[in-house]
Order: C-alpha cells, then structure tokens, then sequence
C-alpha cells in the first residue's frame, strides 16, 4: 500500500517514514512538502538506506501524489506565535488545514482510501476532516491519545522498575490538557497496576503530570518530539495496512460513546481493513467517564468557535493557506509540526 505524508519533510513527518520504513509494511512511501528540496532530502535519505531494511519505492511527491496514495497522513502545521492567543493558533492552523484538504480532494481522493490526522489541535481537525472530505467517517481518524498513552505506560514504566510492553494503560479524550488517565484498568503484566509492589498515589500522580508535560518538555530540550510521535504515526497506519485490529485510542467522530455527541475524541478503538471498525464502551468509574465527558465539551465549545468562523459548509475561509506547511524550511526542520494541542 503506498503511504503519503503531507508535511513528510518536517520532523514529525520525516520521523513517520522513517518508522514506516522499518515497519515494512508499507510497499510505497511519498514525501510531500512545500519545501520541494527538503522533502527530496527527506526521501534520498530514507532511500539510501533501504537495501538494509526493506523493498520499499520512496519517493518525494506533490499532491497530485494523493490521487494513487492508499493511506494519507497530514502532519503539516504551524507553530505559535509571541503572544498568540491559543484560538488564534487553532484558526490559522483550521485555514491551513482545510487548505491542504481541499488540495487533497482536488488532486483526486479515492473513497478508498484512509486520512490519518497528525496536525493540531488534532482532534478539532479530526472533527472537521470527517465532516469535509468526502471519506466515510470510519476512514477519517486522527492520532489523538496514541502518543500521550505510549509515553504514559512509558513514564509508569520507568517508575516501577518494569519493562515498558508489560504496562497497559489509557489516556482517552481530548488530546490535551483535558485527557483522562483510565486508572481503573491499568495494569503490569495483567495484574492491576494500583496493587503492583512500589505503586503509590504520589508515583501515579507524578506519571500523568510528567506525561501531560512530556510535549512542552520536549519543545524545550530538542525542538519537539520526533521519534515517540514517529513510532505512535507507524502503528495506526501499519494497524490499517496489516489488519492487525489492535485496540487504539485514535480519534474519531463519536455520537453517544460515554454520553459524547458530535465531536472527535480518543476512545478504545479497534483499527484495521476499513478504518475504524468498532469503538468500545469500557466500564468506567464514574470520575472517568465524567472526565471523558468533560472533554467533549471543551472540544465541542473550540469547534463551535472554529464553525462559526469558517461556517458549516465545504467552502473554505477566504483567507485561508495557499501553501503545503509554509514551516517546514531547513532552518525550521528541529521544530516542525509537532507541538501538542495544549502548547496552542
């Protein structure tokens, strides 16, 4: 299946191919940017290495790219500027955005094909790719909670002295400050984690705060997260090509699932052949399914704001992004994309 990354020549893109490429499960993969040379870079880079991994066609791209790309996955985005308030950021980013789907609709969007969203604030982008591209829902889904619950087993990890693949853990809801730690099901190696020897309220405490900073933290020491965000793109997209149906907390438009109408949040998610194929209701304690909740409404309020703005139909703002992630130049490349929805 081939894979096109828009904004592939930004670290988050460039670090999505990389793990696709070590995956080997993609048979194609496309490097497109506004940055023509640094997405040519990004893909001879990758391409120079491939005897030692796998056979793989890489290739830089342009949009036109989309009209023959099984699965595409948008990490374009903007970062904000001094003194920018946290919807100004989300509006620029929406114009973009919705610039880079009408792009991708023009070019020739197969109904076959599946959108991963990467950029944020990624589950209002979710929202609006489903409602706006033309693809059945079930083929619109956003990386949402992924990342955040990959770096909380890790973080938990850690702590406990335990290896990272024997913790199971969740975050679900919005990707962002608003996220809700699913204590109740955690667990080591299947034991419950809360029973787990060294395990305290302080040590759980401090894993979520660490993990709720872990996208600041990462801005602040190199520029933002690349390699973590790499691994979590790879695994929703290898899930789609491969099948496998594992349980992920993408983002998806929900209607009911906890009480949440009408919005695109992380929940349980089977991913595989055709998207998303089934979302599941946990028994959650009530403090949970609240917090859940609560995020849907916090997301709910930003879309309203973004729709009353933009308007509700399949146009697109006036004033919106002629250009495919005007940030990703050379200089900009360690700071890219990526910066969680919270930062915005």
């Amino acid at each position: 299946m081939k894979v096109s990354i828009i904004g592939g020549g930004g670290l988050v893109g460039s670090m999505a191919a990389y793990a696709l490429q070590f995956g080997r499960s993609a048979s194609h993969i496309c490097i497109i940017d506004a940055n023509k040379d640094l997405a040519q870079g990004v893909a001879l880079d990758l391409l120079q290495g491939s005897c030692l991994v796998a056979d793989q066609r890489i290739t830089a791209g342009t949009m036109d790219d989309v009209s023959s790309s099984n699965v595409i996955v948008i990490t374009a985005g903007l970062r904000r500027k001094p003194d920018e308030s946290r919807l100004d950021l989300i509006n620029r980013n929406v114009d973009l955005f919705l610039n880079l789907l009408e792009q991708a609709k023009s070019a020739g969007l197969k109904e076959n094909s599946y959108l991963v969203v990467v950029s944020n604030p990624v589950d209002v982008l979710t929202y609006l790719a489903t409602k706006r591209s033309g693809l059945d829902p079930k083929r619109v889904m956003g990386l949402g909670t992924v990342l955040d619950t990959a770096r909380f087993r890790s973080h938990l990890a850690k702590r406990l002295a335990v290896p990272p693949t024997q913790v199971q853990a969740l975050l679900l809801g919005e990707h962002g400050d608003s996220m809700v730690p699913i204590w109740s099901s955690a667990t080591v190696a299947g034991l419950p984690l809360e029973q787990w020897p060294g395990c305290n309220p302080q040590l759980l405490k401090d894993a979520f705060e660490e993990t709720k900073t872990a996208g600041s933290t990462m801005i602040k020491l190199k520029g933002g997260s690349g390699f973590a965000v790499g691994v979590s793109i790879a695994e929703v997209v290898q899930s789609i090509i491969l099948d496998s149906r594992k349980i992920l907390p993408v983002s998806s438009l929900q209607n009911g699932l906890y009480g949440v109408h009408d919005v695109a949040l992380s929940v349980p998610t089977e991913v595989g052949c055709g998207g998303v194929r089934k979302v599941i209701e946990l028994a959650l304690t009530p403090k949970e399914r609240v917090g859940i909740q609560q995020s849907g409404k916090l997301l709910r309020d930003i879309i309203d704001q973004v729709e009353a703005r933009i308007g509700l139909g399949n146009s697109l703002p006036l004033n919106a992004s002629s250009t495919i992630n005007p940030s990703s130049t050379a200089k900009n490349l360690p700071r890219s994309a990526w910066q969680p929805s919270r930062k915005y």
